[in-house]
């Protein structure tokens, strides 16, 4: 397909994907419940961090989280005594166990005691002259677990780049947050990162359809596999490279519901 085609093909793509018909099937639609920056930001990111599976299973899961919280997660993060943690040590999603629950909990009161926003963790690691959020992933890693405490086992639920890792559930945490347009789905709340510095959320739709359109050749699925599929999606819109993620992953999906995967 010629590159002209192809741009047409994936804007035809996202037009059809980028609206809020998408949300109610979808992980995001468990901030879309919230209307508050620092509750949306608390469940953007655990819905994000457990997004590995069924999305109807990670919807259930998230939406039992935010049940645990009373709907109001920021308060609750703020305001909540040890006790009250208690109900989380039956929380558990595949291999995120009560532990991990309760170090997530631990980082957010700690956090949120010092900063008004999730948006500071990441952004501070961030020069203007950074091309994409390689450094504000690797940064955050290191504040999400910089208590003296924070249990070895939980870092296996939040990547990080210095590990190859494609990071697909921040990157795609990061699109909620940031990426700004008119159709509902993305949030677009935080200013400090700018839509061209995001990268590729790479699952396995996503990278499927990417590998048959010719827009990723890397054998391996990791880090430099997302550097290269934002790259060739940057040839389409370098501004907004991160909105083909609807094309790709909204055709991926479709093609496993029809069995053409």
């Amino acid at each position: 397909m010629h590159k002209r085609d192809l741009k047409d093909e994936l804007d035809r793509l996202v037009l059809l994907y980028n609206r809020p018909e998408f949300i109610a099937e979808d992980p995001i639609s468990i901030p879309h419940q919230l209307s508050t920056l620092q509750d949306i930001e608390i469940m953007g990111f655990w819905a994000a961090m457990l997004a590995w599976g069924q999305r109807k299973t990670i919807i259930r899961k998230a939406q039992e989280l935010l049940e645990l919280m009373d709907g109001a997660p920021y308060e609750f993060i703020t305001q909540h005594e040890e006790k009250d943690r208690l109900p989380f040590l039956q929380f558990k999603h595949r291999t995120f166990q009560p532990t991990d629950a309760l170090y997530f909990l631990e980082f957010f009161q700690q956090y949120y005691r010092s900063y008004s926003s999730l948006e500071d963790a990441f952004a501070r690691h961030l020069q203007p002259g950074d091309e994409h959020v390689g450094p504000a992933l690797s940064g955050f890693h290191q504040t999400f677990f910089g208590l003296p405490y924070a249990p070895q086992r939980t870092r296996k639920h939040v990547a990080t780049p210095d590990r190859k890792s494609t990071c697909k559930r921040l990157n795609m945490f990061l699109r909620w947050m940031v990426r700004k347009d008119d159709q509902g789905v993305d949030f677009g709340l935080w200013e400090r990162i700018r839509p061209e510095q995001l990268l590729v959320p790479l699952d396995v739709h996503v990278e499927r359809v990417a590998r048959r359109m010719g827009l990723l050749s890397r054998k391996q699925t990791d880090w430099l596999a997302v550097l290269e599929l934002t790259a060739a999606l940057k040839q389409f819109d370098r501004e907004d490279p991160v909105k083909y993620d609807f094309a790709l992953f909204g055709l991926g999906v479709l093609e496993s519901k029809e069995g053409l995967a």
